[in-house]
Protein backbone atom coordinates (compact mmCIF):
# COMPACT_ATOMS: atom_id res chain seq x y z
CA UNK A 1 0.00 0.00 0.00
CA UNK A 2 2.19 3.56 -1.08
CA UNK A 3 -0.64 6.11 0.22
CA UNK A 4 -0.15 8.13 2.80
CA UNK A 5 -2.14 7.15 5.78
CA UNK A 6 -2.44 7.90 9.76
CA UNK A 7 0.54 4.96 10.21
CA UNK A 8 2.95 5.84 8.31
CA UNK A 9 2.57 9.63 8.79
CA UNK A 10 3.17 8.72 12.30
CA UNK A 11 6.23 5.90 11.73
CA UNK A 12 7.54 9.01 9.60
CA UNK A 13 7.28 11.43 12.42
CA UNK A 14 8.91 9.04 14.73
CA UNK A 15 12.13 7.95 12.57
CA UNK A 16 12.62 11.95 12.12
CA UNK A 17 12.20 12.14 16.11
CA UNK A 18 15.11 9.63 15.98
CA UNK A 19 17.04 10.59 13.10
CA UNK A 20 17.51 14.48 14.07
CA UNK A 21 20.21 13.98 17.08
CA UNK A 22 22.11 12.47 13.98
CA UNK A 23 21.63 15.45 12.12
CA UNK A 24 22.27 17.82 15.30
CA UNK A 25 25.66 16.79 15.53
CA UNK A 26 26.73 17.83 12.07
CA UNK A 27 24.91 21.36 13.03
CA UNK A 28 26.47 21.82 15.77
CA UNK A 29 29.99 21.04 14.54
CA UNK A 30 29.85 22.83 11.32
CA UNK A 31 27.52 25.55 12.11
CA UNK A 32 28.17 26.32 15.42
CA UNK A 33 31.62 27.67 16.89
CA UNK A 34 34.26 26.65 14.40
CA UNK A 35 37.21 28.21 16.16
CA UNK A 36 37.86 24.64 17.74
CA UNK A 37 38.91 22.90 14.33
CA UNK A 38 42.10 24.59 13.62
CA UNK A 39 43.27 24.15 17.17
CA UNK A 40 41.81 20.34 17.09
CA UNK A 41 43.94 19.51 13.80
CA UNK A 42 47.25 20.99 15.44
CA UNK A 43 46.83 19.77 18.94
CA UNK A 44 44.82 16.67 19.74
CA UNK A 45 42.88 14.98 17.17
CA UNK A 46 46.10 13.17 15.36
CA UNK A 47 47.06 11.55 17.85
CA UNK A 48 43.49 11.02 19.04
CA UNK A 49 42.42 9.16 15.08
CA UNK A 50 46.09 7.41 15.34
CA UNK A 51 45.61 5.50 18.98
CA UNK A 52 42.02 4.39 17.45
CA UNK A 53 43.49 3.07 13.87
CA UNK A 54 46.00 1.36 16.32
CA UNK A 55 43.51 -0.23 18.66
CA UNK A 56 40.90 -1.31 15.73
CA UNK A 57 44.30 -2.68 14.10
CA UNK A 58 45.42 -4.74 16.48
CA UNK A 59 41.90 -5.92 18.47
CA UNK A 60 40.71 -6.54 14.25
CA UNK A 61 43.66 -8.74 13.93
CA UNK A 62 43.80 -10.56 17.66
CA UNK A 63 39.37 -11.56 17.20
CA UNK A 64 39.98 -12.68 14.09
CA UNK A 65 42.82 -15.38 15.35
CA UNK A 66 40.39 -16.12 18.23
CA UNK A 67 37.46 -16.14 16.64
CA UNK A 68 38.31 -18.21 13.08
CA UNK A 69 40.61 -20.89 14.64
CA UNK A 70 37.78 -21.45 17.08
CA UNK A 71 34.96 -21.77 15.24
CA UNK A 72 36.48 -24.08 12.61
CA UNK A 73 38.01 -26.09 15.65
CA UNK A 74 34.85 -26.73 17.11
CA UNK A 75 32.72 -27.02 13.76
CA UNK A 76 35.45 -29.70 11.94
CA UNK A 77 36.59 -31.87 14.42
CA UNK A 78 35.21 -34.03 17.55
CA UNK A 79 37.84 -33.67 20.61
CA UNK A 80 37.53 -33.79 24.46
CA UNK A 81 34.53 -30.54 26.02
CA UNK A 82 33.93 -30.04 22.19
CA UNK A 83 30.04 -29.48 22.97
CA UNK A 84 31.02 -27.72 26.27
CA UNK A 85 32.79 -25.10 24.28
CA UNK A 86 30.85 -24.62 21.55
CA UNK A 87 28.63 -22.16 24.02
CA UNK A 88 31.69 -21.61 26.72
CA UNK A 89 33.38 -19.81 23.84
CA UNK A 90 30.15 -17.16 23.62
CA UNK A 91 30.45 -16.38 27.08
CA UNK A 92 33.17 -13.50 27.11
CA UNK A 93 30.92 -11.49 25.40
CA UNK A 94 28.92 -10.92 28.47
CA UNK A 95 31.43 -9.83 30.16
CA UNK A 96 32.53 -5.99 29.12
CA UNK A 97 35.15 -4.73 28.42
CA UNK A 98 35.75 -2.05 30.88
CA UNK A 99 35.11 -4.92 33.48
CA UNK A 100 37.78 -7.15 31.97
CA UNK A 101 39.99 -4.12 32.27
CA UNK A 102 39.40 -3.27 35.49
CA UNK A 103 40.05 -6.95 36.65
CA UNK A 104 43.17 -7.77 34.34
CA UNK A 105 44.63 -4.79 35.75
CA UNK A 106 44.63 -6.17 38.94
CA UNK A 107 45.82 -9.26 38.08
CA UNK A 108 48.95 -8.58 35.82
CA UNK A 109 49.65 -4.86 37.75
CA UNK A 110 52.82 -4.92 39.33
CA UNK A 111 51.46 -5.98 43.19
CA UNK A 112 49.07 -8.32 41.16
CA UNK A 113 49.32 -12.31 41.91
CA UNK A 114 51.00 -12.99 38.27
CA UNK A 115 54.11 -10.69 38.87
CA UNK A 116 53.82 -11.97 42.92
CA UNK A 117 54.07 -15.82 42.09
CA UNK A 118 57.45 -14.68 39.39
CA UNK A 119 59.12 -12.85 41.99
CA UNK A 120 58.44 -15.40 44.39
CA UNK A 121 59.68 -18.31 41.80
CA UNK A 122 62.74 -16.82 40.63
CA UNK A 123 64.03 -14.87 43.71
CA UNK A 124 62.99 -11.28 42.27
CA UNK A 125 63.37 -8.59 44.53
CA UNK A 126 62.09 -5.53 42.68
CA UNK A 127 60.70 -4.33 39.31
CA UNK A 128 64.24 -3.56 38.21
CA UNK A 129 65.04 -7.58 38.24
CA UNK A 130 62.73 -8.15 35.29
CA UNK A 131 61.11 -6.83 32.84
CA UNK A 132 56.97 -7.56 32.30
CA UNK A 133 54.23 -5.80 29.89
CA UNK A 134 52.58 -3.04 31.27
CA UNK A 135 48.86 -4.20 30.75
CA UNK A 136 47.53 -0.34 30.94
CA UNK A 137 48.76 -0.18 27.41
CA UNK A 138 47.23 0.27 23.69
CA UNK A 139 48.49 -3.89 23.76
CA UNK A 140 47.13 -4.67 27.12
CA UNK A 141 43.87 -2.94 25.87
CA UNK A 142 44.24 -4.60 21.92
CA UNK A 143 44.48 -8.33 24.50
CA UNK A 144 41.24 -7.65 26.74
CA UNK A 145 39.03 -5.92 23.97
CA UNK A 146 39.99 -8.75 21.81
CA UNK A 147 39.20 -11.33 24.64
CA UNK A 148 36.01 -10.36 24.90
CA UNK A 149 34.83 -8.99 21.33
CA UNK A 150 35.74 -12.49 19.56
CA UNK A 151 32.46 -14.26 19.61
CA UNK A 152 31.20 -11.77 16.83
CA UNK A 153 33.26 -13.01 14.68
CA UNK A 154 33.39 -16.54 16.44
CA UNK A 155 29.11 -16.80 16.38
CA UNK A 156 29.21 -15.97 12.39
CA UNK A 157 31.98 -17.69 10.70
CA UNK A 158 30.76 -20.72 12.79
CA UNK A 159 27.16 -20.43 10.97
CA UNK A 160 28.56 -20.05 8.11
CA UNK A 161 31.12 -23.09 8.29
CA UNK A 162 28.33 -25.28 9.68
CA UNK A 163 25.85 -24.04 6.57
CA UNK A 164 28.37 -24.74 3.66
CA UNK A 165 27.39 -27.99 1.99
CA UNK A 166 29.96 -30.77 1.69
CA UNK A 167 29.72 -31.31 -1.56
CA UNK A 168 32.36 -28.32 -1.76
CA UNK A 169 34.77 -29.91 0.60
CA UNK A 170 34.58 -32.66 -1.47
CA UNK A 171 35.50 -30.68 -4.26
CA UNK A 172 38.70 -29.24 -2.85
CA UNK A 173 40.28 -32.47 -1.84
CA UNK A 174 39.37 -34.30 -4.92
CA UNK A 175 41.74 -31.82 -6.57
CA UNK A 176 43.77 -31.94 -3.62
CA UNK A 177 43.75 -28.22 -2.12
CA UNK A 178 43.40 -27.09 1.34
CA UNK A 179 39.62 -27.60 2.79
CA UNK A 180 40.30 -24.34 5.32
CA UNK A 181 41.87 -22.18 3.21
CA UNK A 182 40.72 -22.77 -0.28
CA UNK A 183 36.91 -23.37 0.79
CA UNK A 184 35.81 -22.73 4.40
CA UNK A 185 37.18 -19.54 4.71
CA UNK A 186 36.90 -17.53 1.50
CA UNK A 187 33.00 -19.19 1.57
CA UNK A 188 32.80 -17.60 4.98
CA UNK A 189 34.42 -14.41 4.35
CA UNK A 190 31.44 -12.55 4.39
CA UNK A 191 30.33 -13.56 7.61
CA UNK A 192 33.88 -13.57 8.91
CA UNK A 193 34.15 -9.43 7.42
CA UNK A 194 30.35 -8.78 9.01
CA UNK A 195 31.94 -10.00 12.08
CA UNK A 196 35.09 -8.11 12.08
CA UNK A 197 32.73 -5.00 11.06
CA UNK A 198 30.79 -5.25 14.56
CA UNK A 199 33.88 -6.25 16.25
CA UNK A 200 35.54 -2.81 15.42
CA UNK A 201 32.45 -0.59 15.81
CA UNK A 202 32.77 -1.81 19.58
CA UNK A 203 36.47 -0.96 19.34
CA UNK A 204 35.83 2.73 18.25
CA UNK A 205 32.97 2.98 20.74
CA UNK A 206 34.47 1.71 24.13
CA UNK A 207 34.93 4.39 26.28
CA UNK A 208 35.39 2.89 29.73
CA UNK A 209 38.74 0.34 28.82
CA UNK A 210 39.97 3.40 26.63
CA UNK A 211 39.48 5.44 29.77
CA UNK A 212 40.79 3.20 32.42
CA UNK A 213 43.89 2.71 30.74
CA UNK A 214 44.24 6.39 29.94
CA UNK A 215 44.41 5.83 25.62
CA UNK A 216 43.45 8.80 23.85
CA UNK A 217 40.95 7.86 21.54
CA UNK A 218 38.10 9.22 19.36
CA UNK A 219 35.43 8.38 22.17
CA UNK A 220 37.67 9.54 24.78
CA UNK A 221 38.39 12.77 23.28
CA UNK A 222 34.75 13.36 22.87
CA UNK A 223 34.05 13.35 26.04
CA UNK A 224 36.99 15.11 27.57
CA UNK A 225 36.51 17.98 25.04
CA UNK A 226 32.77 18.32 26.00
CA UNK A 227 33.37 18.15 29.89
CA UNK A 228 36.99 18.72 29.94
CA UNK A 229 37.00 21.53 27.95
CA UNK A 230 33.17 22.64 28.58
CA UNK A 231 32.90 22.43 24.36
CA UNK A 232 30.12 20.79 23.08
CA UNK A 233 30.52 22.17 19.35
CA UNK A 234 34.23 20.67 19.75
CA UNK A 235 32.91 17.32 20.75
CA UNK A 236 30.53 17.35 17.64
CA UNK A 237 33.26 18.26 15.51
CA UNK A 238 35.35 15.18 16.84
CA UNK A 239 32.33 13.21 16.49
CA UNK A 240 31.81 13.59 13.21
CA UNK A 241 35.61 12.28 12.20
CA UNK A 242 34.28 9.24 14.50
CA UNK A 243 30.90 9.13 11.96
CA UNK A 244 33.41 8.30 9.36
CA UNK A 245 34.95 5.74 10.83
CA UNK A 246 31.68 4.35 11.28
CA UNK A 247 30.63 5.20 8.10
CA UNK A 248 33.46 2.83 6.43
CA UNK A 249 32.71 -0.06 8.67
CA UNK A 250 28.89 0.06 7.96
CA UNK A 251 30.21 -0.33 4.17
CA UNK A 252 32.31 -2.79 4.21
CA UNK A 253 29.36 -5.13 6.34
CA UNK A 254 26.76 -3.91 3.82
CA UNK A 255 29.29 -5.39 0.91
CA UNK A 256 30.00 -8.52 2.63
CA UNK A 257 26.06 -8.90 3.35
CA UNK A 258 25.69 -8.16 -0.27
CA UNK A 259 28.20 -10.63 -1.64
CA UNK A 260 26.12 -13.51 0.38
CA UNK A 261 25.24 -16.35 -1.91
CA UNK A 262 23.35 -19.50 -1.62
CA UNK A 263 23.63 -22.00 -4.13
CA UNK A 264 23.32 -25.30 -2.57
CA UNK A 265 21.51 -25.63 0.62
CA UNK A 266 22.42 -27.11 3.61
CA UNK A 267 20.61 -30.05 5.32
CA UNK A 268 21.43 -33.14 7.38
CA UNK A 269 22.41 -35.32 4.51
CA UNK A 270 24.87 -32.86 3.28
CA UNK A 271 26.55 -31.38 5.92
CA UNK A 272 30.19 -31.88 6.61
CA UNK A 273 30.81 -34.22 9.09
CA UNK A 274 33.14 -33.45 12.03
CA UNK A 275 36.69 -35.58 12.21
CA UNK A 276 37.68 -37.67 14.93
CA UNK A 277 40.98 -35.65 16.25
CA UNK A 278 43.52 -38.27 18.65
CA UNK A 279 46.41 -37.70 20.41
CA UNK A 280 48.37 -34.38 19.74
CA UNK A 281 45.73 -33.50 17.72
CA UNK A 282 43.37 -33.49 19.90
CA UNK A 283 45.13 -31.49 22.52
CA UNK A 284 45.94 -29.23 19.96
CA UNK A 285 41.89 -28.46 19.46
CA UNK A 286 41.56 -28.34 23.61
CA UNK A 287 43.92 -25.31 23.90
CA UNK A 288 42.58 -23.99 21.06
CA UNK A 289 39.39 -23.46 22.48
CA UNK A 290 40.66 -22.73 26.05
CA UNK A 291 42.89 -20.11 24.85
CA UNK A 292 40.31 -17.41 24.83
CA UNK A 293 37.56 -19.17 27.08
CA UNK A 294 40.52 -18.54 29.76
CA UNK A 295 41.39 -14.82 28.95
CA UNK A 296 38.06 -13.67 28.23
CA UNK A 297 35.83 -15.05 31.33
CA UNK A 298 37.56 -17.61 33.47
CA UNK A 299 40.24 -15.53 34.69
CA UNK A 300 38.07 -12.33 34.55
CA UNK A 301 35.28 -14.26 36.58
CA UNK A 302 37.90 -15.53 39.00
CA UNK A 303 39.03 -12.40 39.50
CA UNK A 304 35.84 -10.62 40.76
CA UNK A 305 34.64 -13.79 42.46
CA UNK A 306 38.13 -13.27 44.60
CA UNK A 307 37.16 -9.94 44.85
CA UNK A 308 34.04 -10.48 46.55
CA UNK A 309 34.95 -13.06 48.64
CA UNK A 310 37.97 -10.73 49.89
CA UNK A 311 36.09 -7.64 50.19
CA UNK A 312 32.81 -8.91 51.27
CA UNK A 313 33.37 -6.47 54.61
CA UNK A 314 33.68 -3.36 52.32
CA UNK A 315 30.32 -4.34 49.84
CA UNK A 316 28.06 -2.45 50.13
CA UNK A 317 25.35 -5.16 49.88
CA UNK A 318 22.02 -2.28 50.92
CA UNK A 319 23.67 0.21 48.16
CA UNK A 320 23.88 -2.37 45.32
CA UNK A 321 20.92 -3.94 46.24
CA UNK A 322 19.00 -0.35 45.36
CA UNK A 323 21.36 0.43 41.99
CA UNK A 324 20.49 -3.34 40.70
CA UNK A 325 16.93 -2.21 41.15
CA UNK A 326 17.48 1.06 39.74
CA UNK A 327 19.03 -0.78 36.85
CA UNK A 328 16.47 -3.25 36.15
CA UNK A 329 13.59 -0.98 35.97
CA UNK A 330 15.17 1.22 33.51
CA UNK A 331 16.25 -1.62 31.44
CA UNK A 332 13.38 -3.03 31.46
CA UNK A 333 10.92 -0.13 31.12
CA UNK A 334 13.61 1.50 28.55
CA UNK A 335 13.15 -2.31 26.53
CA UNK A 336 9.29 -2.38 26.85
CA UNK A 337 9.34 1.33 25.24
CA UNK A 338 12.22 0.11 22.07
CA UNK A 339 10.09 -2.78 21.10
CA UNK A 340 7.28 -1.20 21.22
CA UNK A 341 8.59 1.12 18.73
CA UNK A 342 9.96 -1.38 16.85
CA UNK A 343 6.85 -3.49 16.39
CA UNK A 344 5.46 -0.08 15.27
CA UNK A 345 7.61 0.39 12.71
CA UNK A 346 8.45 -2.67 11.28
CA UNK A 347 4.53 -3.49 11.03
CA UNK A 348 3.99 -0.38 9.40
CA UNK A 349 6.66 -0.57 7.09
CA UNK A 350 5.56 -3.95 6.06
CA UNK A 351 2.16 -3.57 5.26
CA UNK A 352 1.05 0.35 5.77
CA UNK A 353 4.03 2.60 4.49
CA UNK A 354 5.27 3.70 1.19
CA UNK A 355 8.91 4.03 -0.31
CA UNK A 356 9.67 7.11 1.55
CA UNK A 357 8.64 6.13 4.98
CA UNK A 358 10.60 2.37 4.83
CA UNK A 359 13.55 4.58 3.76
CA UNK A 360 13.66 6.75 7.07
CA UNK A 361 12.61 3.54 8.95
CA UNK A 362 15.89 2.10 7.63
CA UNK A 363 17.91 5.29 8.81
CA UNK A 364 16.56 5.06 11.86
CA UNK A 365 17.38 2.20 12.35
CA UNK A 366 21.59 2.62 12.11
CA UNK A 367 21.54 3.77 15.71
CA UNK A 368 23.50 0.94 17.30
CA UNK A 369 26.29 1.71 14.82
CA UNK A 370 27.33 4.49 16.36
CA UNK A 371 29.53 4.95 19.98
CA UNK A 372 27.27 6.12 22.53
CA UNK A 373 29.37 9.37 23.17
CA UNK A 374 28.25 10.31 19.50
CA UNK A 375 24.46 9.77 20.38
CA UNK A 376 24.94 11.84 23.47
CA UNK A 377 26.51 14.72 22.37
CA UNK A 378 23.44 14.70 19.32
CA UNK A 379 20.69 13.99 21.96
CA UNK A 380 21.86 17.23 23.84
CA UNK A 381 22.26 18.89 21.16
CA UNK A 382 19.20 18.21 19.68
CA UNK A 383 17.29 18.45 22.78
CA UNK A 384 18.15 21.70 23.71
CA UNK A 385 17.29 23.14 20.35
CA UNK A 386 13.77 21.50 21.35
CA UNK A 387 13.90 22.98 24.70
CA UNK A 388 14.15 26.31 23.65
CA UNK A 389 11.79 26.49 20.75
CA UNK A 390 8.96 24.91 22.08
CA UNK A 391 9.74 26.55 25.57
CA UNK A 392 8.67 23.45 27.22
CA UNK A 393 10.54 22.48 30.73
CA UNK A 394 10.37 19.59 32.82
CA UNK A 395 12.21 19.04 36.71
CA UNK A 396 15.42 17.96 36.16
CA UNK A 397 15.13 14.82 36.99
CA UNK A 398 12.43 13.62 35.21
CA UNK A 399 13.41 16.14 32.29
CA UNK A 400 17.34 13.60 32.10
CA UNK A 401 15.04 10.48 32.45
CA UNK A 402 13.16 11.13 29.37
CA UNK A 403 16.30 12.27 27.26
CA UNK A 404 17.92 8.82 28.16
CA UNK A 405 14.74 7.04 27.50
CA UNK A 406 15.10 8.77 24.23
CA UNK A 407 19.07 8.20 23.86
CA UNK A 408 18.28 4.26 24.49
CA UNK A 409 15.60 4.25 21.77
CA UNK A 410 18.45 5.86 19.15
CA UNK A 411 20.71 3.48 20.47
CA UNK A 412 19.17 0.34 20.64
CA UNK A 413 16.19 0.57 17.91
CA UNK A 414 18.01 -1.42 15.51
CA UNK A 415 18.06 -4.31 17.95
CA UNK A 416 14.40 -4.86 18.22
CA UNK A 417 13.77 -3.61 14.43
CA UNK A 418 16.53 -6.82 13.42
CA UNK A 419 14.59 -9.09 15.97
CA UNK A 420 11.41 -8.40 14.28
CA UNK A 421 12.08 -8.09 10.59
CA UNK A 422 13.51 -11.71 10.74
CA UNK A 423 9.96 -12.77 12.02
CA UNK A 424 7.48 -10.85 10.16
CA UNK A 425 9.43 -12.02 7.32
CA UNK A 426 8.44 -15.47 8.05
CA UNK A 427 4.83 -14.52 8.11
CA UNK A 428 2.97 -15.44 4.87
CA UNK A 429 1.45 -12.46 3.10
CA UNK A 430 -1.85 -14.36 2.51
CA UNK A 431 -2.69 -14.55 5.88
CA UNK A 432 -2.89 -10.57 6.41
CA UNK A 433 -5.00 -10.20 2.92
CA UNK A 434 -7.56 -13.10 3.42
CA UNK A 435 -8.25 -11.56 7.07
CA UNK A 436 -8.66 -7.75 5.26
CA UNK A 437 -10.35 -9.38 2.93
CA UNK A 438 -12.36 -10.85 6.09
CA UNK A 439 -13.50 -7.04 7.02
CA UNK A 440 -11.17 -6.89 10.09
CA UNK A 441 -9.24 -3.73 10.95
CA UNK A 442 -5.56 -3.68 10.53
CA UNK A 443 -5.30 -2.89 14.46
CA UNK A 444 -6.80 -6.12 15.11
CA UNK A 445 -4.91 -8.27 12.26
CA UNK A 446 -1.61 -6.86 13.99
CA UNK A 447 -2.90 -7.66 17.63
CA UNK A 448 -4.41 -11.07 16.81
CA UNK A 449 -2.27 -12.56 14.18
CA UNK A 450 1.29 -10.51 13.90
CA UNK A 451 2.09 -10.10 17.13
CA UNK A 452 1.45 -13.91 18.27
CA UNK A 453 3.18 -14.70 15.40
CA UNK A 454 6.01 -12.97 16.25
CA UNK A 455 5.92 -13.21 19.50
CA UNK A 456 8.98 -15.02 20.08
CA UNK A 457 11.15 -12.76 17.97
CA UNK A 458 9.62 -10.10 20.19
CA UNK A 459 10.92 -11.72 23.27
CA UNK A 460 14.13 -12.49 22.06
CA UNK A 461 14.52 -8.20 20.79
CA UNK A 462 13.03 -8.09 24.04
CA UNK A 463 16.01 -9.93 26.42
CA UNK A 464 18.98 -8.56 24.01
CA UNK A 465 18.34 -4.76 24.66
CA UNK A 466 17.58 -5.10 27.91
CA UNK A 467 21.16 -6.95 29.15
CA UNK A 468 22.66 -3.66 26.60
CA UNK A 469 21.12 -1.34 28.86
CA UNK A 470 21.66 -2.90 31.63
CA UNK A 471 25.77 -2.70 30.74
CA UNK A 472 25.86 0.15 28.76
CA UNK A 473 28.49 3.04 30.14
CA UNK A 474 28.75 5.94 28.02
CA UNK A 475 24.93 7.32 27.29
CA UNK A 476 24.12 6.65 31.40
CA UNK A 477 26.98 8.01 32.43
CA UNK A 478 26.38 11.53 30.32
CA UNK A 479 23.21 11.63 30.50
CA UNK A 480 21.73 10.29 33.71
CA UNK A 481 20.19 12.95 36.50
CA UNK A 482 22.38 13.69 39.09
CA UNK A 483 22.54 11.29 42.28
CA UNK A 484 21.14 8.15 39.80
CA UNK A 485 23.25 5.14 39.79
CA UNK A 486 23.19 2.03 37.56
CA UNK A 487 25.31 -1.11 37.64
CA UNK A 488 27.46 0.08 34.45
CA UNK A 489 28.19 3.34 36.30
CA UNK A 490 28.56 2.17 39.55
CA UNK A 491 31.40 -0.22 38.55
CA UNK A 492 32.56 2.46 36.63
CA UNK A 493 32.72 4.76 39.22
CA UNK A 494 34.57 2.55 41.98
CA UNK A 495 36.39 1.02 39.53
CA UNK A 496 38.10 4.68 38.40
CA UNK A 497 38.80 5.58 41.85
CA UNK A 498 40.77 1.83 42.41
CA UNK A 499 38.20 0.27 44.86
CA UNK A 500 37.61 -2.67 42.83
CA UNK A 501 36.50 -4.98 46.02
CA UNK A 502 33.51 -2.62 45.99
CA UNK A 503 32.47 -2.68 42.67
CA UNK A 504 33.04 -6.61 42.07
CA UNK A 505 29.38 -7.75 43.26
CA UNK A 506 27.57 -5.11 41.03
CA UNK A 507 30.43 -6.39 37.79
CA UNK A 508 28.99 -9.79 38.65
CA UNK A 509 25.59 -8.81 38.16
CA UNK A 510 26.06 -7.21 35.05
CA UNK A 511 27.80 -10.49 33.52
CA UNK A 512 25.23 -12.69 35.43
CA UNK A 513 23.06 -10.64 33.00
CA UNK A 514 24.51 -11.09 30.28
CA UNK A 515 24.45 -15.11 30.32
CA UNK A 516 20.74 -15.84 29.13
CA UNK A 517 20.56 -14.59 25.86
CA UNK A 518 24.04 -15.87 25.55
CA UNK A 519 22.41 -19.40 25.87
CA UNK A 520 19.92 -18.39 23.46
CA UNK A 521 22.41 -17.34 20.85
CA UNK A 522 23.62 -20.84 20.94
CA UNK A 523 20.33 -22.95 21.00
CA UNK A 524 19.02 -20.45 18.08
CA UNK A 525 22.20 -21.09 16.28
CA UNK A 526 22.19 -24.79 15.47
CA UNK A 527 18.46 -24.22 15.06
CA UNK A 528 18.71 -21.85 12.15
CA UNK A 529 22.45 -22.37 10.81
CA UNK A 530 21.09 -25.45 8.28
CA UNK A 531 18.30 -22.97 6.93
CA UNK A 532 19.41 -20.69 4.16
CA UNK A 533 19.36 -17.40 5.88
CA UNK A 534 21.43 -18.73 8.40
CA UNK A 535 23.74 -15.83 8.43
CA UNK A 536 21.13 -13.24 8.89
CA UNK A 537 19.96 -14.79 11.85
CA UNK A 538 22.94 -15.23 13.53
CA UNK A 539 23.76 -11.24 12.73
CA UNK A 540 20.04 -10.37 14.11
CA UNK A 541 21.06 -11.71 17.55
CA UNK A 542 24.84 -11.00 17.35
CA UNK A 543 24.19 -7.59 17.10
CA UNK A 544 22.63 -7.54 20.10
CA UNK A 545 25.15 -9.68 22.34
CA UNK A 546 27.48 -7.12 23.26
CA UNK A 547 27.53 -3.51 24.25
Amino acid sequence: MSNWNIWSVSVVFISCLIIAPILAIFYSAFGGDTSLWPHLFSTVLPRYISNTLALMLGVGCLSLIFGISTAWVVTRFNFPFKFFFEWALLLPAAVPAYIIAYTYTDFFEYAGPVQGMLRDFFGWKNAQDYWFPNIRSMGGAIFVMASVLYPYIYLMTRSSFISTPISFYHASSIHGKNVFFNVAIPLARPGIVAGLALVLMETISDFGTVDYFALETLALGVFNVWLGMNSLSGAAQISCVLFVFVIILLSLELMARNRQRYYEKSSGQNMMQPIKAKGISAILCFLICLAPFLFGFIIPVGVLLNFVLRGFAVINFQEIFSTSLTSIFLAISASILVMTISILMIVISYYKSNAFSRFLIFISSCGYAFPGTILAVGVVVFVGWLNDLIYFRLNYFTGSLIVLFFAYIIRFLAVGNGAMRSGIEKIDPSIVNVSRTMGHKFFTIVSKIIIPLVYTNILVGGILIFVDILKELPITLLLRPFNFETLATYVYQYASDEMLEESSLAAIIIILAGLGPLILLNSTIKKFSLKKDSFETAEVLTTGAHS
